[in-house]
């Protein structure tokens, strides 16, 4: 069978060497890179996905010294005596026929460090610290010091580097105005403030030679206020490749900036469009990036000429085995990335070590493996939520007979409420991921079943995994019943039964989904690139520095107000590098937010409530939602447990709290490789 993807997957000469395909699996900062102790792990890691099939990777980042550091004591090459533990990475990847480089971060202002330096003395809104502006000297060592870094990134036995000039670190932090106040040569007209990189560039090509991979990702559009023009942009990227980079690769806003970039409401490929603009001005190889997660559109940017290369990071999480399937016809078994941020960027930033919401095995390759049983079991699984499908595809992968009911038509439990949302049209992916895994793995699936203890059922298999989720909880406030109320459930199902002016009960995850849900005019999101740089203000056209420009949102379908028992602020609990994102969108929608509610009465003209010690007030709504949190459902458990069959609890129906498709999919997923 000829390959379905002809472009992807044609080789590419770089003069000294050639790529084997056009996929590059992009700089994703894991956690392992921060302690020698655990580069065994990271050797697993890389090697997993060299075996996948990608044609060249690119580490997390390592600062070029200790001023540079995203974090106390974290990733860093910069002495001879850090090198040794890099040859565990290069020779695994090798050894499986891959190419690897090493990506070269300096924080500047980014870090997490009180040695944190910058072009100014201007603190970062996302930093507790403030930076120490560079001295002058300081700038030229710091130059030396990315040279040595590629140097020995060349004796550790990396293909190359990638030198991280955007997402706002240390080189984008001089090159513009906004955090570059400098009266030096490094300072002042553009022509000064573009040295930095192109300095680097030029060091490390001397120190390296000419058979080595240097990769610079220029930072295309910063979204943020006194960014680049794209006539900077263009100059500094004809100056990079005259100081001798062999590819550019795409950076896409600053970390700082208030517009979401690589989050599951930005279409796919949202950003192809500047690298293509690009292309036609540099004469090396190009790399598109930011939201490709299908082998589909990836050859499309190819094909197209719209890029010679396409940077998947985080799909290479969710799947090592991406490439390698694509090639063989069965992209129908890609697990997909959704786009989630839960597990991986949220982790980064949280200090823990990144895995994936739906392939918990990412990062844990030596710790978390799926091997054939010695004793074959029949096993049932009850429920077929994200929790039960991991359990059951894992369970029938090791060779056990596995049967899944779930008493619902369809498999996919909460996340069939989830890919409702507008904004999160790829957890439809998830779903069809595991409708293809229960076939290709042989679990008898049984639908519209329901488990009970009184057929006598349960007595014919040796274990049962009980994963039946959750149900919404009930509230006690006078007025509940009135026909107006309805579950989060009931309005996502059916949006057209709720009225003009809404109020929610709630203000979590699910509160601020549905919220999201009823102020768009369908329960289609933005699907057109357009509409999302309308939306967010991205200024196609590129007449405004960094491209960041004054929003136009659509308006509104509905007025909505969310509404919380917490004194805190609405959405304080969501995820750390999303949080934000969902906020933004709301007041984009004009969605009150009121915090400190005491629900009094929901009666024929609305909820009649109180904040503190004021006096109540009538918010006047035609429906209102609860989405007050989860119960779950766990009674089977109890009913087996008396039976003495041996049964185990997992995902909702273990615990409920916010729905956490992470853990339920992890615990499907350990327990299964456990029995």
């Amino acid at each position: 069978m000829s390959n379905p993807y002809p472009n992807l997957f044609s080789p590419l000469d770089l003069g000294f060497t050639t790529l084997k395909n056009r996929a590059i699996m992009g700089s994703m900062h894991t956690g392992l890179e921060d302690r020698a102790k655990d580069f065994p792990k990271l050797a697993a890691y890389f090697r997993e996905r060299a075996k996948g099939g990608v044609g060249l990777m690119v580490t997390g980042g390592f600062a070029p010294n200790v001023q540079g550091w995203l974090s106390p004591f974290g990733s860093k090459l910069s002495k001879p005596s850090e090198v040794k533990r890099h040859r565990q990475v290069t020779d695994a990847v090798h050894e499986e026929g891959g190419k690897i480089c090493l990506q070269i971060l300096h924080a500047g202002r980014y870090g997490y460090s009180p040695l944190c330096v910058s072009a100014s003395n201007l603190k970062s809104p996302i930093s507790p610290f403030k930076p120490r502006a560079l001295s002058t000297k300081g700038v030229y060592n710091t130059i030396k010091d990315y040279a040595t870094s590629a140097y020995l990134a060349q004796q550790a036995g990396y293909d190359g580097v990638e030198i991280m000039g955007s997402e706002g670190y240390f080189i984008n932090q001089f090159l513009v105005t906004r955090t570059n106040k400098r009266t030096d040569e490094w300072g002042g007209t553009y022509e000064n403030r573009m040295r930095l990189p192109v300095e680097i560039v030029k060091a490390v090509r001397e120190r390296v030679g000419s058979n080595f991979i240097i990769i610079y990702r220029l930072s295309m559009l910063d979204l943020v206020e006194q960014g680049s023009t794209w006539n900077e942009v263009v100059t500094l990227g004809k100056a990079i490749e005259a100081a001798g980079a062999t590819i550019i690769n795409t950076g896409i806003g600053w970390h700082e900036a208030r517009v979401p970039t690589i989050a599951t409401n930005v279409p796919r490929a949202a950003f192809a469009w500047v690298t293509q603009r690009m292309k036609q001005e540099v004469s090396i190889p190009v790399v598109a990036t930011n939201r490709i997660n299908d082998p589909v559109v990836a050859e499309s940017i190819v094909a197209d000429g719209i890029a010679d290369m396409v940077s998947m990071a985080r799909p290479f999480l969710a799947d090592p085995e991406f490439m390698n399937k694509a090639a063989a016809g069965k992209t129908h078994l890609i697990n997909t990335c959704i786009a989630c941020n839960q597990a991986c960027l949220d982790h980064t930033f949280s200090g823990k070590r990144s895995t994936c919401l739906v392939n918990p095995r990412a990062c844990y390759e030596t710790e978390l493996n799926v091997t054939p049983t010695k004793q074959a079991k029949r096993l049932a699984v009850v429920g077929a939520g994200p929790a039960g499908l991991s359990a059951a595809t894992t369970l029938a992968e090791r060779g056990h007979t596995v049967e899944l009911f779930d008493k619902a038509d369809q498999i996919g439990g909460q996340f069939n409420l989830a890919k409702q949302i507008p904004g999160k049209e790829e957890f439809h992916e998830t779903i069809r991921y595991f409708n293809n895994l229960l076939l290709e793995t042989g679990v008898n699936l049984r639908l519209g079943e329901e488990f009970t203890t009184n057929t006598g059922i349960d007595e014919s298999f040796d274990e049962v995994i009980i994963a039946c989720g959750i149900k919404p909880r009930d509230l006690d406030i006078p007025g509940i019943d009135n026909a107006k109320v309805l579950s989060y459930i009931e309005a996502i199902q059916a949006p057209d039964r709720i009225g003009n002016r809404v109020a929610i009960i709630g203000a979590g995850g699910i509160g601020f989904d549905v919220a999201e849900l009823l102020c768009h005019q369908s329960s289609d999101g933005i699907t057109s690139v357009s509409e999302f740089n309308r939306e967010w203000g991205v200024d196609e056209e590129y007449n405004v520095p960094g491209a960041y420009t004054v929003s136009e949102p659509s308006a509104p379908a509905r007025q909505v107000t969310l509404m919380q028992r917490k004194p805190e602020k609405l959405g304080k609990t969501l995820g750390k590098t999303t949080g934000w994102i969902h906020r933004a969108s709301l007041a984009k929608k004009n969605v009150t937010m009121l915090a400190g509610v005491e629900y009094l009465e929901i009666n024929e003209d609305g909820v009649l409530y109180r904040t503190g010690s004021n006096a109540p007030q009538l918010l006047a709504c035609d429906s209102v939602v609860v989405c007050a949190g989860q119960l779950s459902q766990n009674e089977l458990y109890a009913q087996l447990h008396a039976s003495n069959i041996p049964c185990h609890l997992i995902g909702g129906a273990r615990q409920a709290g916010e729905l956490d498709a992470k853990r339920a999919i992890r615990e499907g997923f350990v327990l299964a490789s456990e029995l």
